[in-house]
């Protein structure tokens, strides 16, 4: 059904699953897949946990929001209330981006009997990464019949999901995730786009951009900019995001003796300017998939710094579009930005290739096209 009409001649009914549409990549996949897909789709957003800043915007533009007040540990009571919603809506297909929205997605469907169809979609994996046997049988034997499709946006999640979860490996495709190639196609400046961000304009910048979570491990970034400014003493760091750990962060910098060389920016929708304003972007998590942030720094072709886990190296491998480093290796997160910002004709060749690959590699438009392309088989 090219038109995107279903059998009734109308749009596709569509019920995204989510845990709490906050400023993550998942969630902002969601409002770029119903702001792209327009009329050809009819959204409804579920929460389980909570309404969340990005629902809150989709709620105020006219789309449907619920939220389901998930109770701590195991809530049944979630899935009847999920059910009630769908059936109301008369949602199509239910599209469930992580494990737990799919859990609860799939014993929705269950006591529909077997409407509507249901799409898992995995996204980041947490380190360390521990699945129960029970949980994992319970995958193999039950809720994977009940979803219609499984996919992962890298490699690093599609395996997690066969070797850890127990989904069949044959059932399990993978949608790399994408970016907005417009908004990084009128570079500014590196002045103008600081003006424009409000950040200095004095000395090389290293951004990071990603929410205050253990996972993200802001500290050892924190530790390797205090050796990387021994050698660069004019370099800032700016951390974009906000979080429990801002605290504890504030404190490490102050304790280091780089507090004024450190500067958080708290949550920040300006996340192209910010990029552009950068002379290198910075990620030192224990673990990620297929990092949006990421993408957007290759697409504003800026020279990265990554911890080489989970997805991170295959989008950028190492002396091609980037430099990656061991996990929690301060010393290495350091050096690696003292060689970006005193080898300039390293850092321009990197930049370009990544900005290359993720143009040819990783546009959004071909992303939301992949889900769209199931939403109608899986309608019709």
């Amino acid at each position: 059904m090219s038109s995107g009409a279903t059998a009734a001649n109308r749009p596709i009914r569509v019920a995204f699953v989510v845990h709490v549409m906050q400023m993550a990549g998942a969630e902002r996949l969601v409002v770029e897949t119903i702001r792209r897909l327009g009329p050809r789709i009819e959204p409804t957003v579920c929460c389980l946990d909570a309404l969340g800043t990005l629902g809150a915007e989709l709620r105020a533009q006219g789309v449907t929001v619920e939220v389901l007040d998930r109770k701590p540990g195991l809530d049944l009571g979630v899935a009847r209330r999920l059910a009630r919603v769908l059936h109301a809506r008369g949602v199509d297909v239910g599209h469930a981006h992580q494990y737990t929205p799919f859990f609860y997605a799939a014993l929705a469907k269950l006591q529909l009997a077997g409407r509507p169809r249901v799409i898992l979609t995995e996204h980041g994996r947490h380190f360390p990464d521990v699945v129960s046997g029970r949980r994992r049988s319970l995958n193999a034997w039950a809720l994977s019949r009940l979803a219609d499709r499984i996919n992962a946006v890298c490699g690093f999640s599609a395996g997690a999901l066969a070797s850890h979860d127990g989904f069949p490996e044959d059932r399990i495709e993978i949608i790399p995730n994408g970016v907005e190639l417009d908004d990084f196609s009128a570079e500014l400046p590196r002045q103008a786009a600081r003006r424009a961000a409000g950040l200095p304009d004095d000395g090389p910048l290293v951004v990071s951009i990603a929410r205050f979570h253990p996972v993200k491990d802001q500290a050892t970034l924190v530790r390797g900019f205090a050796h990387a400014v021994t050698q660069v003493p004019e370099a800032r760091l700016i951390l974009a995001g906000d979080g429990p750990l801002r605290p504890k962060l504030e404190q490490l910098a102050t304790e280091l003796g780089v507090a004024d060389r450190v500067h958080f920016l708290g949550i920040r929708t300006d996340v192209p300017q910010l990029l552009q304003a950068a002379d290198v972007f910075c990620l030192t998590s224990l673990s990620e998939a297929a990092s949006l942030t990421v993408l957007e720094a290759m697409a504003a072709a800026r020279p990265i710094v990554l911890t080489d886990v989970g997805g991170n190296p295959e989008l950028v491998r190492h002396g091609h579009e980037g430099l990656l480093v061991p996990r929690g290796d301060a010393a290495a997160v350091g050096a690696a930005i003292v060689r970006l910002l005193t080898d300039t004709a390293l850092a321009d060749r990197l930049s370009a290739a990544a900005a290359s690959r993720v143009r040819s590699e990783y546009p959004l438009s071909a992303t939301i096209g992949r889900y769209y392309e199931l939403y109608e088989e899986l309608a019709a």
